[in-house]
């Protein structure tokens, strides 16, 4: 029994693994350096410390999960995750626990090689936007939209990344009414 419950925590360990490489947050705080210099190695500590968290923690919530998860991002990554995958990967980790402490290896290596093939590559880059400006600004507050694509590097046989969902309550058009002297953006919904 020793051995099935040492394979089914290497495999949960691999599941955490897997499900925090194929989370496109954590890629593009890891991708742009969020981290430090370090990134990669927080990366990979993360996997290990949210392991350790559920093991020492059997009875979590989702949103306690999701707090922890959330907690990590933004304290090890300067990164708030807004785009509503949190839940998700709180969800798969959770899913994953639960067959960890049932002992169903079979079921995490399932879900292991599911989330590696669906895996999509995520890339971030700056956007231009349409107030550039020749000074600097070099304000600490400031903040730098960026574009997202995703490629998908897994095997799915569709060949597609799923696109992300709608956050809104509505998804309407927005479009861009002109920038007012201050320097701030007036935007109203297309109609």
């Amino acid at each position: 029994m020793a051995g099935a419950t040492e394979d089914s925590s290497a495999l949960f360990g691999a599941g955490v693994r897997a499900a925090l490489e194929a989370w496109p947050a954590l890629q593009i705080a890891v991708e742009n350096g969020f981290g430090g210099v370090h990134s990669q190695e927080k990366a990979e500590w993360l996997g290990g410390a949210v392991e350790e968290y559920f093991i020492r923690n059997a009875d979590l919530e989702l949103d306690e999960v999701e707090d922890f998860l959330g907690e990590l991002m933004t304290n090890e990554f300067d990164t708030v995750v807004e785009d509503g995958s949190l839940p998700q990967v709180s969800q798969q980790l959770q899913t994953m626990f639960h067959h960890f402490r049932r002992g169903d290896g079979a079921a995490l290596r399932e879900m292991a090689s599911h989330i590696t093939q669906r895996k999509c590559r995520v890339t971030a880059t700056a956007l231009m936007t349409a107030r550039e400006t020749d000074e600097e600004e070099d304000d600490a507050d400031s903040t730098e939209e960026m574009e997202v694509t995703a490629t998908n590097d897994g095997a799915a046989t569709d060949g597609v990344c799923p696109k992300p969902e709608p956050s809104g309550p509505d998804s309407q058009t927005i479009e861009e009414e002109g920038i007012v002297e201050d320097g701030w953006t007036i935007v109203r919904r297309k109609k």
